[in-house]
């Protein structure tokens, strides 16, 4: 066997042949022009073209569930973005280009302006050039871009994935992906995660594989072999097998072989995705993304519709926690009434809870309508802001939350909150850690750049030495902390974060049954052991190499 490596992010083996996804449209050379009177129809053209693509992502995300369901939606609103219809009336009108050169000029010179702002924005650019393709196939009259129909179980091979690629694929014809871009929390990562799907990314020298190859590949460790023996590759995909059979099964509730009990939560984004969680062994919600609910409405929802929004969630959990999280807008996330326009650096601008410096009506009324959308269930109603940065900041938000009934918390998303944890310990109920953002703050890498996919690794002994902090702090103060990043999703990860003292861990719902079935088999005493391997470990392949050793 020839054996290559990339960064392992979702565990289990594959065996199968290569499929290579279709690489990006290339339209050429321009030769023909447009005269001044075709100007206004070439630009009518694309914005159809545009809408028709972000209508069909729409009807996606409704279709999906959890993350991929999040991601989607977002591209969906890249197809209609101000920034690249204005490009493109620009190309049309003063460079006389068709629509479909328009198109691709315009959404290449963005994806650069995204590149640049670096962080969620330049995480984008693999979305907006995937949304360009669609809208230049609208405009020829051809399908729409993407993975070519499967006639047989594949392993798919490419330099990225678009989240329009990914979502929606049936695992029984995709048994892994492997790519040569993205990192542990880019959008194919957190796809493959939620379908229990073995991924590898950053893989170096991919393109040296042809389509049609024979590969097993290894998710736990990031390898991936070509031609091998059969019988093994076999072997290892069967008993591989058998625990993604226990984990389709398993029934909940989560607790560890001990009887430790751990709380399991869903992330959802609205009602139509909380009802297909709650069909899942999970306990409730740990984290509503409330923006995602309004990133298609050009302006600010009234009242009574956020109120509505919020009861259609809570309909579907009616005796179990809902954790809100208030507007996270800006970054990779822009809401025309709630975000600013032309930052240099987005991910570290105006988001989140810092937006009420802009908008300082939006987070009261929010928070009104969380707080009447709750009545009757307060104290299973938690309501947190994201990005909080100071303890100034908790305790505002606190003081808007408490008068309600409800318990206020935050988010540790920020190096600064979490440094000064124990004071803002003393402002809230509870928090929930972002490790997503955690990640990419402590470790300053762009979790997109496949350069960087070491830096931001799930197993960075740094980031877990944070969480150990956190949790420490909550432990002294007798209050709760959960984690609803994408780390809460690892199974080993998982049992790391309890040893350390996580109360809940929130993830996207159909990724419930992986993480029980590993909690099951091991003792509060080897998560802590796991734990402390975490505290004293600096290197994180041989940290992730010990702990499996800890959990076996």
């Amino acid at each position: 066997m020839t054996a290559y490596t990339g960064t392992p992010v979702v565990s289990g083996k594959a065996y199968a042949k290569v499929l290579w996804a279709s690489p990006q449209i290339q339209l050429g050379t321009c030769t023909t022009f447009l005269t001044p009177n075709q100007h206004e129809t070439a630009f009518e053209a694309f914005r159809n073209a545009a809408q028709k693509v972000s209508d069909r992502l729409f009807e996606r995300s409704a279709e999906s569930v959890g993350t991929p369901s999040d991601i989607l939606a977002m591209a969906a609103t890249l197809a209609t973005d101000p920034g690249l219809e204005e490009r493109v009336k620009n190309y049309i009108f003063n460079e006389n280009l068709p629509a479909t050169y328009a198109t691709d000029k315009a959404a290449h010179e963005f994806a650069d302006t995204l590149r640049l702002a670096g962080g969620y924005l330049a995480e984008r650019t693999t979305d907006l050039l995937d949304v360009k393709n669609r809208i230049i196939a609208v405009l020829q009259n051809k399908p729409e871009p993407g993975i070519p129909q499967l006639n047989e179980p594949t392993i798919i091979f490419a330099e990225d994935l678009a989240p329009a690629d990914t979502a929606g694929l049936n695992p029984e014809m995709v048994k892994g992906f492997v790519t040569v871009l993205g990192g542990p929390t880019s959008h194919t990562s957190i796809i493959a995660r939620q379908m229990g799907i073995p991924c590898i990314v950053a893989a170096r020298d991919l393109q040296q594989i042809p389509q049609g190859t024979w590969v097993l590949i290894n998710g736990d460790s990031g390898d991936i072999y070509t031609d091998p023996n059969p019988e093994y590759a076999t072997a290892e995909v069967t008993q591989d097998n058998v625990l993604r059979e226990r984990a389709r099964n398993w029934q909940g509730p989560a607790q560890l072989a001990d009887g430790h009990k751990v709380q399991l939560l869903a992330n959802v984004q609205d009602g139509t995705s909380a009802e297909k969680a709650a069909r899942f062994p999970v306990e409730g919600v740990g984290l509503l993304r409330s923006e995602l609910g309004f990133l298609a409405t050009s302006t600010e929802p009234s009242f009574e519709t956020q109120r509505d929004f919020y009861t259609s969630v809570f309909n579907k959990f009616p005796n179990h926690k809902v954790v809100v999280r208030t507007l996270d807008a800006g970054s990779d996330k822009p809401i025309a009434w709630a975000s600013l326009d032309d930052e240099e650096n987005p991910a570290l601008g105006v988001r989140g809870i810092r937006a009420d410096g802009v908008h300082p009506h939006i987070l009261p009324t929010q928070v009104a309508a969380v707080a009447a959308a709750a009545t009757g269930r307060e104290t299973h109603t938690w309501i947190m802001a994201p990005m909080v940065s100071t303890v100034a900041e908790a305790r505002w938000f606190s003081s808007l939350v408490k008068p309600y009934g409800l318990k206020a918390g935050v988010m540790i998303e920020v190096p600064s909150a979490a440094l000064m944890i124990n004071e803002i310990f003393a402002e809230v109920d509870f928090v929930s850690i972002g490790t997503n953002d955690l990640t990419q703050y402590v470790m300053a890498a762009d979790r997109l750049n496949s350069h960087l996919a070491t830096y931001t690794s799930h197993w960075q002994p740094a980031v877990l030495r944070l969480i150990g902090q956190i949790t420490a702090a909550g432990q002294k103060a007798g209050k709760p902390v959960g984690v609803c990043g994408e780390m809460a999703a690892d199974p080993y990860l998982a049992c790391v974060l309890i040893g350390l003292g996580v109360d809940s861990l929130s993830m996207a719902a159909p990724t419930v049954g992986s993480v029980g079935v590993q909690l099951s088999e091991v003792t509060l005493e080897q998560c802590q052991l796991a734990a402390q391997a975490a505290l004293t470990i600096a290197d994180p392949d041989k940290l992730r190499e010990k702990v499996r050793e800890i959990l076996s």
